[in-house]
Formats: C-alpha cells, sequence, structure tokens
C-alpha cells in the first residue's frame, strides 16, 4: 500500500484490503487502529501495535505540528478515548521501518510479517508499505492462501 505522512492510506492492492478490510484508499490507518474494534482484534499485542504506530506517526509528522490535518486527527483521536491520549502522552518518537508485525487473522489465524517502509521520491511524505513473510514459513503458506481466496471468485 502507499500511504501519507498522517498515515492515510492512499492506495492498497486487494492482498493488503486481504489483511484488513481496512487498508484501502481513503482511510486513515491512525483512525482503524483506534477506533475500530474489528482491527484492533487483527492485533494479538494491541498495546505494542499501537504504541509504534503514535512513536510511528509523531516521527512522520516531525515539527510540522501547526498542520490543521494534524491537529485535527490528533483532536479527534484525543477526543475519542483515553487510550490514544494516553500514548500520545509519553512523546515516543520512532521510525516504523523493518519492524515485524503480528496479525490474527479471521480467516488464516495467526500470521508473522515483516514491514519494510519505503520512501517515494518527489513526494510530500509519501511511503510504498510492503508486509512479507519469511520464505518457507506457516505465515507464508497462510497468505499465499489468502492471496489464492482474492483470486477466486466465489461460487454461487
Amino acid at each position: 500500500m502507499v500511504e501519507g505522512r498522517y498515515f492515510d492510506v492512499l492506495a492498497a492492492n486487494a492482498l493488503a484490503t486481504a489483511l484488513s478490510p481496512r487498508l484501502v484508499a481513503g482511510a486513515n490507518r491512525m483512525r482503524a487502529l483506534f477506533l475500530d474494534p474489528a482491527e484492533q482484534a487483527l492485533h494479538p499485542d494491541w498495546e505494542s501495535a499501537a504504541g509504534g504506530m503514535v512513536a510511528g506517526f509523531r516521527e512522520s509528522v516531525g515539527t510540522d505540528t501547526d498542520d490543521p490535518r494534524f491537529i485535527e486527527l490528533v483532536g479527534e483521536l484525543c477526543l475519542a478515548g483515553p487510550r490514544f491520549s494516553r500514548l500520545w502522552a509519553r512523546h515516543d518518537v520512532e521510525a516504523c521501518e523493518g519492524a515485524p508485525k503480528h496479525i490474527d487473522h479471521p480467516q488464516v489465524g495467526g500470521l508473522r510479517l515483516n514491514r519494510e517502509r519505503l520512501g517515494i521520491d518527489g513526494t510530500a511524505g509519501q511511503t510504498l508499505v510492503v508486509y512479507h513473510p519469511d520464505p518457507g514459513t506457516d505465515s507464508a503458506d497462510k497468505l499465499l492462501l489468502l492471496a489464492s481466496a482474492i483470486r477466486t471468485p466465489a461460487v454461487s
């Protein structure tokens, strides 16, 4: 998928959407993680995932905290509940590159994927985010199963 500096999904392929239905163009990954119980259920260690995302968000935004989009998103999430506010108050800053991601997928079960974030030259903070399993693992088999399910139309 491609995302902007505020973790807005700008483009996503079908396999990304199969991993999480919230990974679609126009969605915001911060909103999904903090406001959508179905997205929260995908993360067996939600606290760690949320803490990493907030720290990565701070790193992505940098010092551009006067931007109206930034103010709107942080304000919305702070008002939505104490979970975001508590993590935001820690002031953690951390790049989200190369981190493993654990997903408890409702169709294929537990997945351990590697996440790579690649900056896109000539854009204002856009990144290509790639999730991939280690070759030959159970997660690789499960991801292939998920990919085959999106290529095969359902029979009615």
